[in-house]
Parts: structure tokens; sequence; C-alpha cells
């Protein structure tokens, strides 16, 4: 998959940001996430889930860079079908409204529990991330556990 970092030279949002899904499916995207897109002429996402747990939401281009991934997997090709069946059973495109809200589907947002709750945002290999308060607490536990551990092996390759 092509790097939207590679396509544009558009730095893209750091930090885990929090929104809530409203009873209807819409969430407003925070600020950051909104710039972000608009500096790359992205008016369109498509939001989906590939692994149950968390929802997936990708700028158009980086959507159709999976789809040409899915079409040209070559001996993967059936894993690339089944990931693609699970991607578009829970995924549809939305369009980023006036409010920079945006309509997660319906059958996803009742896989992942997302109506009328909290979300936790963050932004990975050119695509932002959607997570319940469960998978949240299980990101927290595991990375905090061993924490100064984990530092000190980074810091010996040089994290500052």
């Amino acid at each position: 998959m092509e790097d939207v970092a590679q396509v544009s030279p558009v730095e893209p949002p750091s930090g885990i940001f929090q929104a809530k899904c409203d009873e209807k499916g819409r969430m407003r995207l925070p600020s950051e996430y909104l710039t972000y897109l608009k500096r790359l002429n992205v008016d369109k996402v498509f939001i989906t889930t590939v692994d149950l747990r968390l929802a997936r939401i990708y700028p158009k281009p980086v959507w159709e860079s999976n789809q040409n991934l899915f079409n040209d997997a070559g001996e993967d090709s059936e894993i690339a079908e089944d990931v693609s069946f699970i991607a578009n059973l829970y995924g549809a495109y939305s369009e980023i409204d006036d409010a920079g809200r945006i309509l997660f589907p319906t059958e996803l947002r009742r896989k992942l529990e997302f109506e009328k709750q909290q979300v936790w945002l963050d932004f990975h290999r050119g695509r932002f991330n959607a997570f319940g308060k469960a998978v949240y607490d299980e990101r927290l536990n595991r990375a905090t556990a061993n924490l100064p551990d984990k530092l000190k092996t980074l810091e010996k390759k040089g994290f500052k």
C-alpha cells in the first residue's frame, strides 16, 4: 500500500483524540483530522473494520490503494478475498458533511458498540483508527506494562 505521506507532503495528525458517535451513527472528526483531510483534498472516506475490533477510516485514495492490493494479491488472493469480504460487509463510503461529521455504517457501529458511545481515534499508516472503551483499556494496559523496560530498550536504539 502506498503511504499517504509518500503521496503528499501533508503532515498527519499525531495524538489520540476522543469523539462521540451519536444515536444516528454520526461522529464529528477532530479538527486536526479535518485539517489533514482538507489539505489532502479529501471529502470522502471509507469506514470499515477488518479485525472486528477497530473501525478504520480511510481517506478515499488510501482505500482505493487497498482495493488495488486486493485485486493484485497474486498467491495471497484468497486472503485478500476474505479481508475484502469483511471490509465490504461492514464498510461504506461516507461524505464529510459541512459540520465535519462522518456516518458510520449501521452494522459496523453495532458490531463495535459505538452507538451513543465515546470513541478514541489515532492515526496509523494513512488511516484513522477508531476504538471503544474496551480496546482503549486493553491498549493502555499493554502499553503501560513494563513501560520502564520498554523505554530503556528504545533509548538504546536512539529514542530521545
